[in-house]
């Protein structure tokens, strides 16, 4: 990739950032950097070495940083569509500029791939500019009257001050998918970053300071999740939130959230079906596989984690997708050629294990993978497991790392409904030849979105979501600038005489 340099260990490699003042280790309130006497330790996943020490807020920062919100709030509304709007491309022009800089910083503290890391600093560049764009078209309408003499009009207006809360497996592609929706709408955003990543999120925040971003637009607050997080739900002014998680902290997020009835969206878990029927190209089908399940080191919700191949090429799809598995190189971040970074958090690849250990008790076989890695710590070693059942936990659990299930079947209807069978309904893939086929599953599905024959969907034009527990709402296209929009009716009479 053009421009990008391998480097060594991640602190060696901070240290060589082109511009240091990306590295900031305050949170970022009114448009100054706070400082802290407490505060969080940033590791290396790959390896566990201390990388930086960020200030640790407290609740009254968080107090604070909603009343600038709030102050700041009453000014941006006012600001022109496309004066915002020429912020936010500013913002995503720093972003693009610096995208080495900031790659390195996401390697650093989340362990993906180096490359890995700067698609996603192009990717979440890519949300700014589609919502500087959406935010000039948010429209509003009129409607013919029926009141003799009366005008009908309903507005589009910015909910207020939000917040965002955003997760570690994407620490930059969620700030900037929920940020330029929130921004452009023309409302204000707090960002609480998930502790082990905030390195990323106060990059972000300085490329939007320099961008010209008004003080109190755009705050980054980091410290502990929890405590944090239900202040900034307790309060009233805080209109709006949106969170990217695990099903469980969703739930109770959103319970906190209903004392003030805050809209809320949530993008929640996956446990993703991958269907491959007999007439789908055999290497197509892999590679497909290959790339649904272990990109971001399979710690992605869009992750493959329910693999059902057709009886009929169920042998030969094991077999060719174990030896694709095989080739996947394993290391850390910034080493050339890695495939399959750390697990960010011990907790993910303590569950791998658990979850293979489990399956080869319950009557699963290994195919490929399977040992610890020699590498030890969070590193685990890409898994596939054949002869999978419904009820082991790999396949009703979300995995969230490096092990692949598959599991056969033998007809359409069979594996709908086994396909179904979840209480999540975030996003599932289908891989088919038949055009009959593909409508209908993707018609009978229970999923917010549905892939056929390809791995690749996402991106800032799609209405990103999930149906039941998966989530509430949607990021990106016009319906994600619409989570923070509230529609204001308005009806005109004939004051003549």
């Amino acid at each position: 990739m053009v421009g990008l340099v391998m480097r060594g260990t991640a602190s060696a490699a901070l240290k060589e950032l082109k511009r240091q003042d990306l590295l900031q280790k305050c949170a970022y309130v009114n448009g100054t950097w706070l400082s802290k006497a407490e505060t969080i330790l940033v590791v290396d996943p790959a390896t566990g070495q201390d990388l930086a020490q960020v200030a640790a807020c407290e609740l009254s920062d968080v107090d604070d940083a909603v009343n600038f919100a709030r102050t700041a709030f009453e000014q941006w509304r006012n600001v022109l569509p496309w004066e915002r709007a020429a912020c936010l491309r500013r913002w995503a022009a720093g972003m693009r500029e610096n995208a080495e800089d900031l790659s390195t910083i996401m390697t650093a503290e989340q362990g993906k791939p180096l490359t890995e890391a700067h698609g996603e600093i192009l990717y979440a560049a890519s949300f700014l500019d589609w919502f500087a764009a959406e935010g000039e078209r948010a429209y509003g309408e009129t409607i013919p009257s029926h009141l003799a003499g009366s005008r009908l009009s309903v507005q589009m207006q910015p909910v207020g001050v939000t917040v965002a809360i955003t997760p570690w497996n994407f620490p930059s592609a969620m700030i900037t998918r929920k940020a330029g929706a929130a921004l452009a709408a023309g409302c204000t955003m707090i960002v609480k970053p998930a502790p082990e990543t905030p390195l990323s999120a106060l990059a972000l925040a300085r490329l939007a300071e320099e961008a010209g971003m008004p003080a109190g637009v755009f705050q980054v607050i980091t410290g502990e999740a929890a405590p944090l997080a239900k202040r900034l739900l307790d309060h009233s002014d805080v209109r709006a939130f949106s969170f990217t998680g695990s099903t469980e902290v969703g739930r109770i997020l959103l319970e906190q959230s209903a004392k003030t009835v805050k809209k809320a969206s949530l993008e929640l878990g996956g446990n993703a079906p991958f269907i491959i029927f007999d007439d789908a190209p055999l290497e197509t089908a892999v590679a497909g596989c290959i790339a649904a399940k272990f990109a971001t080191s399979g710690q992605d919700c869009l992750a493959a984690n329910r693999i059902y191949v057709q009886r009929g090429n169920y042998e030969r799809f094991v077999e060719e997708f174990a030896k694709a598995t095989g080739k996947l190189k394993v290391g850390h971040g910034f080493e050339p050629g890695v495939d399959i970074g750390p697990m960010t958090r011990p907790s993910v690849a303590e569950k791998c294990r658990r979850q293979v250990s489990e399956a080869l008790c319950s009557g699963a076989r290994i195919v490929v993978g399977g040992q610890d890695s020699l590498l030890g710590g969070n590193f685990v070693t890409p898994t596939v497991l054949a002869d999978v059942t419904d009820d082991m936990l790999v396949a009703k659990e979300e995995t969230f790392g490096p092990v692949a299930a598959v599991l056969p079947f033998d007809e359409e209807g069979e594996v709908l409904a086994r396909a179904n069978n979840s209480e999540m309904g975030l996003a599932a893939y289908v891989y088919t030849k038949d055009l009959s086929r593909a409508m209908r599953l993707t018609d009978q599905l229970e999923y917010g979105m549905v892939a056929v024959n390809t791995p690749k969907f996402t991106g800032a034009p799609i209405p990103f979501g999930g149906w039941k527990q998966s989530g509430l709402g949607r990021e990106g296209s016009r319906h994600g600038l619409a989570e923070y929009l509230e529609p204001k009716y308005v009806c005109i009479g004939n004051t003549a005489s």
